[in-house]
């Protein structure tokens, strides 16, 4: 199954949420994640789609984005190294899943396919997939 997003419309526009602006003494994060929110979601970059997800913001319309990503490129890099975007994915909440099973199945198998991983990424694909109902 295929989700159908309008990658020509922000997060803001899809969720109908718009926030207000961060406060002056906001961090770098917080303006960024602000920012990055009234932009449309097909000019996100992997790093912009890394840093949302670890945030928790946007998954039901980022999380289907990274699996597209991840299909072709299983260790697609921002700025915290090889790999960042799928630990990102790998580490949100069981919950998150159960709204999204198509992508859940999507990245058990992207995963599956995956070898040689740095520890601390061979560590989240074991927990996400130990988490997974087996059938």
């Amino acid at each position: 199954m295929t989700v159908s997003i309008d990658r020509s419309r922000s997060l803001e526009e899809l969720e109908r949420d718009r926030w207000p602006a961060p406060s002056p003494d906001a961090t770098r994060l917080i303006a960024t994640a602000h920012a990055l929110r009234s932009r449309p979601v097909g000019t996100l970059t992997v790093e912009d789609l890394r840093l949302l997800i670890r945030q928790d913001i946007g998954l039901a319309v980022l999380l289907p984005l990274a699996v597209e990503v991840l299909r072709d490129d299983p260790l697609a890099e921002g700025h915290m190294g090889e790999g960042d975007l799928l630990h990102a994915v790998l580490t949100r909440s069981p919950a998150i899943w159960s709204a999204c099973p198509d992508c859940a199945r999507q990245v058990t198998d992207i995963v599956s396919g995956l070898s040689d991983l740095p520890p601390d990424l061979r560590s989240a694909v074991e927990r996400f997939v130990d988490a997974r109902p087996h059938s």
